[in-house]
């Protein structure tokens, strides 16, 4: 009975020691809208587009998304809307215009979020969250989804059909 009792006070003091693991810090994603048409204000996705927009729904292993920021513009929200259908989220829509506004919103979380902005806004973004400032972009970049993560780590994935 001894022996039991110092068994168990042995393995309460063990357990006090187990720490669990640091829970990751949160990422935000950030990715221009997928393929459009040149030259057009407010294009529709093209059909490679949709294509990417419906496996971006499913792109997601890990860091998925709790919040998705779109700006009000077609292809842009046509991108987010397979993924937001698939978790049961509504997209926030934000001012492309107003990167300052756009980044603390994000930080108020919730986090994980995906932002989908646009060829002239993606690098103003990105380094606003503290990462590294993609090259600019041109109207053939599309599918490429920057991953910042803690302290600025920053990654570079892309979605391809």
């Amino acid at each position: 009975m001894r022996l039991s009792g110092l068994l168990v006070i042995g393995l309460a003091i063990l357990a006090a020691c187990v720490t669990a693991p640091a829970p990751e810090a949160p990422v935000t994603w950030v990715m221009r809208h997928l393929d459009t048409p040149e030259g057009v204000r407010d294009p529709d996705l093209v059909a490679q587009g949709q294509r990417r927009a419906t496996l971006l729904a499913t792109w997601f292993a890990r860091d998925v998304p709790r919040a998705i920021y779109v700006s009000d513009f077609r292809r842009s929200r046509q991108t987010a809307a397979p993924l937001a259908a698939r978790l049961g989220l509504t997209p926030i829509v934000y001012d492309p215009a107003d990167t300052p506004g756009l980044i603390a919103r994000v930080r108020a979380g919730p986090l994980p979020a995906l932002i989908v902005g646009h060829s002239n806004t993606v690098p103003e973004i990105v380094a606003g969250l503290g990462g590294t400032r993609p090259a600019p972009l041109v109207h053939q970049d599309f599918g490429d989804v920057w991953r910042v993560g803690p302290e600025g780590a920053t990654q570079r994935l892309r979605i391809e059909p």
